[in-house]
Parts: structure tokens; C-alpha cells; sequence
């Protein structure tokens, strides 16, 4: 499996010409943090939600908009999971080879498919249809056209689910 660091996440969306702004800024670890970073987009900045089922059967990334809350109760029932609750570090790193604080959505790249499906808040796709991501590191936001990123999971193998969250 290939490991997507922050260098190799930057070559691919060259290489596909896939449009994108960096923002480098200090190693962030929740959304706390990052409300002091001075981000070009800051309506676009997502965070994410590493959950499991009650079984730790399946694996589910919540992605939303830095400044909504997310009820899983409510979140369960809308899209029909078994009970949730948040993954341990040790699962995050397993399935995503990922350390807290540097969640995201790209994490999922050159991940066995079906392990982990991600939940896009539609939010997203409103104007301007931005969203800010990590590159796998939590020193840089990367802003991208949200259908490009949907595109290059879905493409990757990855099981996309645009919802309201």
C-alpha cells in the first residue's frame, strides 16, 4: 500500500493539473488551533470526525465544516449505522496510517476499499465549492474544488457519501 505523505499528496494533484492552494502554517491539532491560523477560506476549512461502529465492524470519516457539531445519534439514524462513537488513535492509525490532528478526507488514498467510507458533509458543494483539508500532515491546509477531491477518492477506490450533516 502506498504511503501518501505530504510531498507525494502535492505531485499527484499536479500531476492530474487538479487545482489547489497550500497553506503552510504550525503543526495544529483541533480545531481550536487552527481558529488561529489565518486561512485564505476560512468558511471552507473541514473538520473531521474518525468514528467506528459499536462492533468495530466499520469505519466511517465525517467530514464537515470546522464550526459545525456533529450529533451522532442523529447522525446514526439519518444514514443508518449501528451506534457510533469516536475511534481510538490506535484505529487510526491501522486503518489510516494517520496520528490525531492530521485527519483527513486524503487519508483514505491507497486505502483497501470498503474499510473506512467517508461522509461529506453537502454543505461543501455550496459556494464557492471549496474545502480545506490536510495533506496528511497537520502542518498545511490544502484547498481544493470539492467535486475534484470527491473525483480523486472516488477514483482511488474510495466509497464517498455526500450527505447533510
Amino acid at each position: 500500500m502506498k504511503q501518501w505523505d505530504k510531498a507525494a499528496v502535492y505531485r499527484l494533484l499536479t500531476e492530474r493539473g487538479i487545482w489547489h492552494e497550500i497553506t503552510e502554517h504550525p503543526a495544529v491539532y483541533n480545531m481550536e488551533e487552527m481558529a488561529a491560523v489565518d486561512l485564505p477560506y476560512p468558511e471552507a476549512d473541514g473538520k473531521n470526525l474518525f468514528v467506528r461502529d459499536d462492533k468495530k465492524r466499520q469505519y466511517y470519516l465525517i467530514t464537515v465544516r470546522g464550526d459545525k457539531r456533529v450529533d451522532l445519534k442523529a447522525f446514526r439514524q439519518a444514514n443508518h449505522t449501528r451506534p457510533l462513537s469516536f475511534a481510538s488513535a490506535e484505529d487510526l492509525w491501522d486503518k489510516l496510517g494517520l496520528t490525531p490532528g492530521s485527519v483527513t478526507p486524503l487519508g483514505l488514498l491507497g486505502r483497501e476499499g470498503g474499510q473506512v467510507e467517508l461522509f461529506l458533509d453537502q454543505a461543501f458543494l455550496a459556494p464557492p465549492g471549496l474545502i480545506g483539508v490536510h495533506p496528511n500532515d497537520n502542518t498545511a491546509t490544502l484547498w481544493l474544488r470539492t467535486e475534484d477531491l470527491i473525483a480523486l477518492l472516488r477514483d482511488h477506490g474510495t466509497a464517498v457519501r455526500v450527505v447533510p450533516v
